[in-house]
């Protein structure tokens, strides 16, 4: 028995270095779709694929306007640190067709996913609307709990700037974050955005980091599973999405 329990362990192990690490983390964040890895392709639950590295060198703007999913892994994401200024944009490159086969390929294909929530009931009660996928909207439900009972937070929390909405990024051809319901813009008014503080749309510009969240709120949202954009060099700090692959 235990002979067979170490060439068990030995056949697990050797599985485990073919499938790249970043692979394995995508496997475990999004487990009711992606379902395995073979000769560099990503396969989902509905037997379709789509490839994982294509190889190419990339400028910035190109891993931004025309990334693969390994690219998403380009820049380690750093949990939020008050001492860190962000040179880098840890998050901010997404495959839009890899999303597209997580959440939906269409506006309607999303909403049909989606259900509609009590946002902080006790500090706020505002509806949301958010995603069904992987549970998201009962992580959302246990994130917004914690939250409820931080009452020095309701400020940024008060008058959410949004969750669903099926739209281009400004300035881009790129597809938004809240096109797929699982994204959070908390309270605009105590925000910052890097194309309003440079009053320009060019990615090359150069930049002023500017932040007014608190880090402790930040942390609540990274320990459900939410990057922050204020952790980005192009800072957008009311911005909060779920890529639970970036935080493993």
């Amino acid at each position: 028995m235990k002979r067979f329990f170490f060439l068990v362990l030995i056949f697990q192990n050797a599985f485990s270095q073919e499938i790249p690490l970043n692979v394995q983390k995508l496997i475990k964040a999004y487990p009711d779709q992606i379902v395995g890895y073979k000769d560099n392709k990503i396969i989902f639950s509905d037997k379709s694929n789509l490839i994982y590295d294509d190889f190419k060198n990339k400028t910035n703007q190109e891993l931004l306007d025309n990334p693969d999913i390994e690219d998403q892994f380009k820049f380690v994401y750093k949990r939020a640190d008050k001492n860190l200024i962000p040179k880098e944009d840890a998050g901010r490159i997404r495959n839009e067709a890899f999303f597209k086969k997580i959440y939906g390929n269409s506006k309607s294909e999303v909403e049909s996913k989606m259900t509609e929530i009590i946002w902080c009931p006790k500090l706020v009660n505002q509806k949301i609307k958010v995603t069904t996928v992987n549970g998201i909207d009962k992580i959302v439900k246990k994130l917004s709990a914690e939250l409820d009972n931080n009452p020095e937070f309701k400020k940024y929390i008060t008058g959410i700037g949004g969750t669903f909405s099926w739209r281009k990024i400004s300035g881009t051809n790129r597809l938004s974050m809240h096109s797929y319901g699982m994204t959070i813009d908390i309270n605009v008014k105590n925000s910052n955005y890097w194309q309003w503080d440079c009053k320009c749309k060019n990615e090359e510009a150069t930049l002023s980091y500017r932040n007014q969240i608190p880090f402790k709120l930040v942390s609540i949202f990274e320990k459900y599973g939410f990057i922050w954009g204020g952790n980005w060099k192009h800072y957008d700090t009311m911005h909060f999405e779920y890529r639970p692959e970036l935080l493993l």
